[in-house]
């Protein structure tokens, strides 16, 4: 059995179990969660797993699309989220194992160093301050970026079209996608980083797709799963996204495909250009509403 059926098995079994997971949760909910308006959320739920498919990650703008129509009560909504990405993670990875001719060895390399850094990194990372990881992870974003765009400009050489990694590089890769999933478990998505590492270190853009949705794909079932058990997600809202998401994923999976190595390397770098630029705004809003807190505590 090679590694990327060995990949593929393991995709479908966890996206099997999870099926079986939210129809039972759905199941157990389905009265209290008869509100839920699921035409906005299946749309919403479908252009966000659109956007993730080209590296722009679907949480923002999920929550940006259920916070505005108050679709999906607060409370709920992180695991919401995480179940929601399941069934289309699984999907852009299986599209993407198949179209692009990574080297094994990297791949599962990377793949395995993601996981680990969720479970085992997530430790190290959970009591850094998450307004510090923003600002320096926004900053590094823009100045990579710039990096890109002045490869493209052709001012000096950037990027490769190597479709896997050896000797430092390798190194490199896993250990960045170690800190990587790690820092998921602050709320710092693995898509944008994972591309430009991998583009920094010479590979083909597109061969960052099926690392960075395997990653993802793997670390969703326990982070979804996790939800699940507590019964922390509103699971008629998941069921809608869990069908219209992966349409989505097609839809712009044939749109990446169908993109020549120049035009990936500009959406690449308006990815990076976009989360650097997310990931600011997040930091400028929390230390908004840290100093509002703080005023009002003094003036209390």
């Amino acid at each position: 059995m090679s590694i990327f059926t060995l990949i593929q098995a393991g995709l479908l079994v966890g996206g099997s179990v999870f099926i079986v997971m939210l129809f039972r949760a759905w199941r157990r909910n389905r009265k209290q969660e008869a509100d839920t308006r699921i035409i906005p959320v299946a749309l919403i739920g479908g252009f966000a797993n659109f956007c993730d498919t080209l590296g722009v990650g679907s949480f923002a703008i999920m929550t940006a699309g259920y916070k505005q129509f108050k679709l999906i009560d607060d409370q709920v909504l992180p695991g919401t989220l995480n179940c929601q990405a399941v069934l289309a993670t699984v999907v852009q990875a299986l599209i993407f194992l198949t179209a692009v001719n990574v080297d094994s060895v990297t791949l599962l390399s990377l793949v395995v160093s993601a996981c680990l850094g969720a479970t085992v990194g997530a430790r190290l990372v959970s009591n850094w301050d998450r307004q510090l990881i923003r600002i320096v992870m926004s900053g590094a974003l823009l100045v990579v970026a710039g990096l890109m765009l002045a490869g493209q400009l052709k001012l000096f050489p950037l990027g490769g079209t190597s479709l896997g990694l050896t000797g430092w590089k390798l190194a490199v890769g896993i250990a960045g996608n170690f800190l990587f999933g790690a820092l998921m478990t602050v709320g710092i998505g693995l898509y944008a980083p994972c591309m430009t590492m991998i583009y920094m270190l010479g590979m083909n853009p597109l061969a960052a797709f099926p690392v960075m949705m395997c990653s993802c794909g793997f670390l969703g079932f326990f982070s979804a799963g996790g939800f699940l058990r507590r019964n922390k997600i509103n699971s008629r809202a998941s069921v809608a996204v869990a069908i219209t998401g992966p349409i989505g994923v097609v839809i712009a999976a044939y749109l990446v495909k169908s993109l020549d190595m120049k035009v990936l390397a500009w959406l690449v770098c308006g990815v990076v250009l976009y989360t650097s630029i997310t990931m600011y705004r997040s930091w400028a809003t929390d230390r908004k509403q840290l100093k509002k807190v703080n005023v009002e505590h003094k003036t209390a």
